[in-house]
């Protein structure tokens, strides 16, 4: 089944808007961790900490899984199918690593670190934590302009298919 064009950018739409709340997302992670790191105030670090374990089990969630499942029905149901070209392949090795931040890394981490300072641990003993969380973050930022760009210039070409 191909989609006409007006359904398919329809589903384009749908798509664009889960990604760029995916990325207003970490955007939003980005400055909470800027916060966390630049300020001594216990409150002020724990409700950072507690809106991103908010956002890492709703929104962050939501948006990956709608980004996703708007992708593969967008490969499948128009000309561009799941692998018969390279920028596609490239988009979804790169979706599988942000299903693994967005759905298992955002939320353990961000919970990991909201524990740890509800318990009054000393800022130097979550370091670990907080650079698991700044590289997921980095990771992700990265991981989706690259997309954007992907998906912007189609690269790479038709992937050739022997018989």
């Amino acid at each position: 089944m191909k989609l006409s064009i007006t359904p398919k950018r329809w589903l384009l739409i749908v798509h664009i808007l889960f990604a760029a709340i995916m990325f207003g997302n970490m955007v939003t992670f980005l400055i909470l961790s800027i916060t966390v790191a630049t300020t001594d105030d216990g409150k002020l670090i724990e409700t950072s900490y507690q809106i991103m374990y908010l956002l890492s089990g709703t929104s962050i969630k939501a948006s990956t899984i709608g980004a996703t499942v708007s992708g593969v029905l967008l490969s499948v149901w128009t000309k561009w199918g799941l692998f018969k070209f390279y920028w596609i392949i490239a988009k979804q090795g790169l979706t599988v690593l942000l299903i693994g931040l967005n759905l298992w890394g955002m939320l353990t981490w961000t919970l990991q670190a909201l524990t740890f300072t509800q318990m009054g641990g000393e800022r130097t003993d979550i370091f670990l934590v907080q650079a698991e969380l700044w590289t997921g973050i980095i990771i992700q930022l990265l991981s989706l302009v690259i997309m954007f760009a992907i998906s912007v210039f189609k690269p790479w070409g038709r992937r050739v298919v022997t018989p």
